[in-house]
């Protein structure tokens, strides 16, 4: 089964930085400015708006814009609006808009995430600490909290350890994918990250939580991103090819912990891999250009076998035979992406995706790309989606 009712018609992303000091509604007019010239629509026509996951102070600059301030700065005159906190991962806001240009609830959608985790900071405050700020804790992170696990690096070194134990990957497989995806970085000039990383600098970078290091880590920033979706017979008004939302996939395992999942070698990526396919006649060897959620390196392999690229366990030989770095057959996060990008939570990853598949990429541009796939989310949460470029 196919959707090919919702399609993305154009994406923007502000120039982003470390400790900018922009105001991150300054960073998402930038972004929602360059994703309506992409599409060629006017703010006239935007009659929806989406986000993830709505305004919340849960963590130092992670959402501080909530749609209706965003509504009111664009001067926007929307019908049909979400925040989706509780959803496929980021991928939420993305699936909930397709479907409600699908159902006639709008005609254009504009999904934007937008953070300054970067500048906003403080010795006393940190982005991504489990309850960074807050007298007291409560529910699945109480459990983890207690054991001195206070982020998702420590969340994420456990699988990377269970993985390592079960497989036989190393380190080193994990630095080709940061040096691997710091080579795309150095060919994107909106890139955070723009020094060559080699494999000794990798290993000589300090550990954060065995066995990821530094430069397993994504790296917070100030900054947005805006996706637009659109109704299938509206997108083909739009300036530029449609890129169809030719499948969707979704996960959500019944214990809500990264810690309790049977066999800590997958995540719910795996689950909504499954989905997604299950839903398209298109199989892994058609897909051209690869955006996988790298919060952690250890990601990128477990969404290489969840999407089936490769079997399980076997992500290392994939990795090491070059598939997925600098001409590689199929490469993965071609804008740097988050360890080398700057971590827009998975809306960057999108947002190169479809530049791709629109030939705007420059040196980086992987040779008549037509079709993308994209997985957001780590841990018990995912979401999946297949672009397809007629």
């Amino acid at each position: 089964m196919t959707m090919g009712k919702a399609a993305i018609t154009g994406t923007g992303m502000s120039t982003i930085g470390r400790n900018t000091g922009r105001p991150a509604m300054d960073h998402l007019l930038e972004a929602a400015q360059q994703a309506l010239a992409s599409a060629g629509l006017t703010r006239a026509d935007i009659d929806g708006i989406c986000t993830y996951p709505g305004k919340t102070d849960n963590s130092p600059g992670q959402s501080p814009l909530g749609t209706g301030e965003v509504r009111g700065a664009l001067g926007l005159k929307t019908r049909w609006h979400s925040a989706v906190p509780d959803g496929p991962a980021q991928m939420a806001p993305i699936m909930v808009a397709a479907m409600a240009v699908m159902t006639g609830q709008a005609r254009h959608v504009l999904c934007f995430r937008a953070l300054t985790e970067s500048s906003s900071q403080s010795a006393g405050r940190r982005a991504s600490i489990a309850g960074a700020g807050k007298p007291q804790i409560g529910g699945w992170l109480s459990w983890l909290v207690s054991v001195g696990a206070m982020s998702a690096s420590n969340w994420a070194g456990w699988m990377a350890t269970r993985y390592f134990h079960e497989f036989g990957m190393t380190r080193e497989h994990l630095g080709m994918v940061a040096t691997g995806q710091r080579q795309f970085a150095l060919m994107n000039p909106a890139a955070v990250m723009q020094k060559p990383l080699s494999m000794a600098d990798y290993h000589d970078a300090r550990m954060i939580s065995s066995p990821l290091g530094l430069f397993d880590c994504d790296i917070p920033i100030d900054g947005a991103a805006v996706v637009i979706v659109s109704a299938a017979d509206a997108a083909r008004d739009c300036a530029r090819a449609p890129l169809r939302i030719e499948a969707l996939g979704s996960a959500l395992q019944s214990q809500e912990t990264w810690d309790q999942r049977p066999d800590l070698t997958t995540m719910g990526a795996h689950d909504a891999s499954a989905d997604l396919w299950a839903r398209t006649d298109f199989k892994p060897a058609d897909v051209d250009v690869l955006a996988l959620y790298d919060g952690f390196s250890i990601f990128v392999p477990m969404w290489l076998e969840a999407l089936g690229f490769c079997g399980h366990g076997e992500a290392k030989d994939f990795i090491a035979a070059g598939n997925i770095g600098p001409g590689g057959r199929f490469p993965v996060n071609t804008g740097g992406g988050q360890l080398s990008g700057g971590r827009l939570h998975g809306f960057g990853l999108l947002h190169e995706a479809c530049q791709q598949l629109w030939g705007d990429t420059g040196a980086r541009q992987v040779a008549d790309a037509k079709t993308a796939v994209c997985g957001m989310g780590g841990g018990f949460i995912a979401g999946a989606m297949l672009l397809n470029r007629d």
